[in-house]
């Protein structure tokens, strides 16, 4: 007598992990992950960007422009790749990889410059160390996205761990763009306003949404847990690199080791 077997909300990948044999409906859960963080990331930065180029009230270097343009893409070429995968589209998906490789690749040194010229600028403002501690907040960021998204292309013929490490590498990529969200309910927002303009808060504070992003990955775990009744491993180590950086970062943010580095690195583009 044939039983019947429902279909699951899962891709190849993950059945060949475990050794099932079922009918695939290819899962849109990392076309949901990627919309998530496209939202934060063009949201977040409203108040302080977007809404600003039409009324003509945003001030700062061109490389803001590019860095922002970089972003976007980035969260835009994510959308379209998991797309691809949904609608069974892989060896387009796969065409496009070598664009994203050189697009992440333009997008780290971008952002570095960005982050490094903000310091240049606030230090010049008379802000000192409070800048060079800071700078440890958007380079751990640049760092984790560079970091895991290495991962996922180096995992690229193993999909169920490079299409999570994408999503654990964009995560960090979009904790600046949430933490707009809190700079513009602290300071009201306004023309001209950003947070490169204005004292460094203190390090502690850029926890905040980098643990709240860290829900996105939470959701990857339910997500599994519910579909292949464990949690990937690649979610795992997202989550505690995340978090562990998170705790360490302040302390080390203080150190004279830190300051030194952050002020010779600020040399460079001076």
């Amino acid at each position: 007598m044939a039983t019947l077997i429902e279909p699951v909300d899962v891709e190849i990948g993950d059945l060949v992990e475990r050794g099932r044999a079922v009918p695939v409906r290819r899962t849109r859960f990392y076309w949901w992950a990627a919309i998530a963080c496209a939202s934060v990331a063009i949201g977040g930065f409203m108040g302080t960007y977007w809404l600003q180029l039409p009324a003509r009230t945003f001030r700062g270097p061109a490389l803001l422009h590019v860095h922002g343009a970089l972003c976007t893409a980035w969260v835009v070429f994510l959308i379209s790749q998991s797309s691809l995968v949904t609608r069974g589209k892989v060896r387009s998906h796969r065409d496009w990889g070598l664009f994203g490789i050189a697009l992440a690749s333009v997008l780290t040194v971008v952002a570095l410059s960005v982050a490094i010229t903000a310091m240049n600028v606030r230090i010049a403002a008379g802000y000192g160390d409070p800048a060079r501690s800071f700078l440890i907040v958007p380079l751990s960021a640049i760092g984790l996205f560079a970091g895991f998204t290495a991962a996922a292309i180096a995992n690229v013929k193993r999909p169920e761990w490079h299409r999570r490490f994408m999503i654990v590498g964009t995560v960090c990529l979009i904790q600046a763009a949430l933490a707009r969200v809190f700079f513009l309910i602290a300071t009201g927002g306004g023309p001209g306003m950003r947070p490169g303009v204005l004292p460094p808060p203190p390090v502690g504070v850029a926890a905040v949404p980098a643990l709240l992003l860290e829900l996105i990955i939470v959701a990857g775990m339910i997500r599994d847990w519910r579909v292949l009744g464990r949690v990937h491993p690649a979610w795992i180590i997202g989550a505690v690199v995340i978090t562990s950086l998170e705790l360490v970062r302040g302390p080390i943010s203080a150190s004279h080791a830190w300051l030194g580095f952050a002020g010779f690195l600020g040399g460079i583009a001076g």
